[in-house]
């Protein structure tokens, strides 16, 4: 690791806020909260977001996490606007809006945006297409990139701090100090140690002390040691389940100690303890081809964390999972442009409120918020084939 990220990783420790309840193991119980037995009963918010300020507008929603104050973090790609999109940023302009917003938002409930950065600066290399953000519980933001080899820990006001891997250079699946397509993060509040969902190139679950960088250990399928080599056939068969990942997409931890990690294109959810140990797997939709079922993942809210959420971009719905057993309650959502619609459904969160955010990427492009109406009882539901 260079010394100045060494040095800017023990400094950044007295300059960052405390985050002590958000997402996954660190959030607070809500009220009211959605459960295993009480599926809920969503419905679109169409107030919300407003208008961004500035003429700024959006990309692809590459990532999205709510912190303890309820305020929504939010990446996306700039590089994924058309000039028709951004018509003004273009030299000489040709229309009268929109400029790209800031990689890099943070909102609050209402909406507004409060803080914006991101983008090239001294002593790091930027993302050419940014993924995933996370808070961790000393209020550092992660971030990654799908189509890079590093991942980039800032201040909540843009301040960079550390870099994990090295731009530009990926080793392979089995190597301790770089990365391949970095896509999502979980920091475990009791060890302080990063998990990366490593795997629009590599195919793995790494770990690293989330203050110095240092390689810890990692995992493929199966928590077995991951092959770079290994073919992927499609559509996946689960009586025959692939021994490796296609693509590690999400990953949340939860306050018992486990790991839920999603294979994008794998079309499956696999769970592990903190240490890489295997305990059970589900497919969603296994027959889904292109870009696959297993997008992002988060927990519901009440003290059990009994459900798992799971969003699928290529079915374009919100699967309810039992978390204990990873059986298939409920969904929502289908495809299509209108509000409460899906087009490349992308990411998720879920606020102290039991508000739920979804985010979309390709030609969606788009946030939306969910609003709780009510919940019904699991009995009363047909689950889904």
């Amino acid at each position: 690791m260079p010394r100045t990220a060494l040095l800017a990783g023990v400094l950044g420790c007295l300059l960052a806020p405390v985050v002590t309840q958000a997402q996954g193991a660190n959030a607070k119980v809500a009220r009211g909260s959605p459960t295993a037995e009480k599926l809920p009963v969503y419905v679109i918010d169409p107030t919300w977001p407003p208008t961004l300020p500035n003429d700024w507008i959006l990309g692809d929603i590459r990532g999205l996490f709510v912190d303890d104050r309820d305020h929504l973090w939010i990446i996306h790609m700039p590089s994924s606007l058309t000039d028709q999109e951004i018509g003004a940023a273009t030299k000489p302009p040709i229309a009268d809006c929109c400029f790209p917003a800031p990689p890099v938002l943070e909102m609050d409930a209402d909406g507004k945006v409060v803080r914006s950065w991101g983008g090239p600066g001294a002593g790091y290399t930027w993302f050419s297409q940014e993924h995933g953000i996370y808070i961790d519980h000393n209020g550092y933001v992660w971030m990654g990139t799908s189509n890079g080899m590093h991942v980039m820990k800032f201040t909540q006001d843009g301040q960079h701090v550390l870099t994990i891997g090295e731009p530009g250079v990926n080793k392979g699946s089995n190597d301790s100090t770089h990365l391949g397509g970095p896509a999502n993060f979980y920091v475990e509040p009791k060890t302080n140690e990063l998990f990366i969902a490593d795997g629009y190139i590599n195919k793995r679950v790494v770990v690293f002390d989330a203050t110095t960088g240092a390689y810890k250990r990692h995992w493929g399928a199966y928590g077995k040691r991951p092959s770079d080599t290994a073919k992927y056939a499609y559509p996946v068969n689960p009586s025959s389940p692939p021994t490796q990942y296609s693509t590690v997409h999400g990953i949340v931890g939860t306050k018992d100690g486990l790991l839920y990690v999603s294979d994008r294109r794998g079309n499956r959810i696999q769970v592990f303890t903190q240490q890489g140990e295997y305990l059970m797997e589900r497919f969603v939709r296994p027959e889904t081809g292109g870009a696959g079922s297993g997008f992002s993942l988060q927990v519901s809210r009440d003290a059990a964390q009994s459900l798992l959420y799971l969003i699928d971009g290529t079915n374009e719905r919100v699967w309810m999972l039992r978390r204990k057993d990873l059986a298939i309650l409920d969904r929502f959502g289908r495809p299509g442009r209108q509000s409460g619609e899906f087009i490349r459904a992308h990411m998720i969160a879920i606020d102290s409120q039991n508000r739920m955010y979804t985010g979309e990427a390709g030609n969606g492009r788009r946030i939306q918020r969910w609003i709780l109406k009510g919940t019904r009882p699991v009995s009363s539901v047909t689950p889904p084939r």
